[in-house]
């Protein structure tokens, strides 16, 4: 049907220039650029998620703009300078992502390394050199610690950065390619990553001193994570809120889009792979058997959504509402855990390894592993009333 019959039987088109104009700055001969006009508050078609008025948030809607506005003030500059960083890595992973199969990064790398003893593929390595080449050009970051990487590394004296910032720097953990299994089949992937402070009175470290990355999660002071999927997105959290942000593709962007995200107090789905139900303890097995017969607190049928990447379960854990979990000894507590349980906070939700807090558990070891749960708070108080609900088996599956 051409474009004036489907005018004339009623077809409006999915989108038009006049739609996207108000959002986008643009003179012929000149680099398109993001307008900082604030969006209209309107509720999003699908999105159970509950957010703030733009209104109670300040300055611009780019993320790094958003930072330095939003920061608290004494560390505003030099947060909103490691953000910028991040966001430069973030969008370079993205666009290694979309090209895997067109530049022959599908695969097992050929080298195995790093810590977490999991294989690693093509990506994992390449997403892991793009954080740190990235992060260790920015003044204000005085240490690394990557999933990928068997000890953190150390890039300036500890205690004193720089950058100028007037504390000692900061130590950045990360997970840089979560859900990597996934890679071939195009499933949603991410980026995690997690923000302490050195006091700028600390001693100076050796480069096997593993007490700055060892904190626990209560002494981050931002955190996020990237997806990798229709859209690529970063959910930060820098202790005042939860906020999403999407890479505007035509000026290269993160716009604010989902501003003090306030997961709901109670959902409907649940994310774990239930192939190891018969492997669970018997408190785990009777919370799902309740709440996927509509026999718990909420009298609805929960449904299961479980695609095997951290990342992605999570969002949709934030977005939907609900709860997300793996009961084994499997998620780690530095890289993935601690980040992912301040943006669950943030937003209203909770975040346990079973038995007590996540972000109050002392990290021992650098690759250190744990169960993890996190949702919606009505939710998390019933599971935790089974009380047996991790698995302690250390059973491993060949997958």
């Amino acid at each position: 049907m051409d474009a004036s019959k489907q005018r004339s039987a009623g077809f409006q088109p999915s989108c038009s220039y006049k739609r996207i104009q108000p959002f986008i700055s643009y003179r012929p001969g000149s680099a398109r650029k993001c307008s900082t006009a604030v969006l209209p508050n309107r509720p999003r078609v699908g999105t159970k998620t509950s957010q703030a008025p733009m209104e109670t948030l300040k300055g611009p809607l780019d993320l790094t703009g958003f930072v330095a506005a939003n920061a608290p003030a004494e560390s505003a500059q030099s947060m909103a300078v490691l953000f910028s960083s991040i966001s430069v890595a973030i969008k370079q992973v993205a666009g290694k992502v979309a090209r895997a199969g067109l530049e022959g990064l599908y695969g097992v790398a050929e080298q195995q390394g790093g810590g977490s003893g999991d294989t690693q593929k093509k990506l994992d390595v390449v997403a892991n050199e793009v954080l740190k080449a990235v992060l260790s050009a920015n003044a204000e970051v005085v240490m690394l610690a990557s999933e990928e990487e068997d000890t953190p590394v150390v890039l300036r004296q500890l205690g004193s950065s720089s950058g100028g910032s007037g504390h000692g720097g900061y130590v950045v953990v990360f997970d840089p390619l979560d859900g990597s299994r996934n890679i071939e089949a195009a499933i949603p992937t991410g980026t995690i990553f997690g923000v302490y402070r050195v006091p700028a009175a600390a001693a100076p470290v050796g480069d096997d001193d593993l007490a700055p990355v060892l904190q626990p999660g209560t002494e981050l002071v931002a955190g996020g994570y990237s997806l990798y999927s229709s859209a690529t997105m970063m959910v930060i959290s820098i202790g005042q809120g939860t906020h999403g942000f999407t890479l505007d593709p035509l000026c290269g962007e993160f716009m604010l889009t989902h501003p003090n995200i306030k997961i709901p107090a109670r959902g409907q789905i649940y994310s774990v792979n239930d192939a190891r139900y018969y492997d669970w303890p018997e408190g785990l097995r009777k919370y799902i058997d309740t709440i996927r017969q509509g026999k718990g607190q909420n009298p609805r049928q929960y449904s299961a959504r479980y695609i095997c990447s951290l990342v992605g379960d999570f969002h949709r854990t934030l977005m939907y509402g609900g709860i997300c979990m793996n009961p084994r000894c499997h998620l780690r507590l530095v890289y993935e855990a601690n980040p992912l349980a301040l943006l669950c906070e943030q937003a209203g939700g909770a975040a346990s390894d079973g038995q007590m807090r996540i972000r109050e558990i002392i990290p021992v070891k650098l690759h250190q592993r744990l169960p993890l749960f996190m949702g919606s708070p009505e939710d998390m108080t019933e599971l935790m009333l089974y009380d047996d609900v991790q698995q302690l088996d250390g059973k491993k599956y060949d997958v």
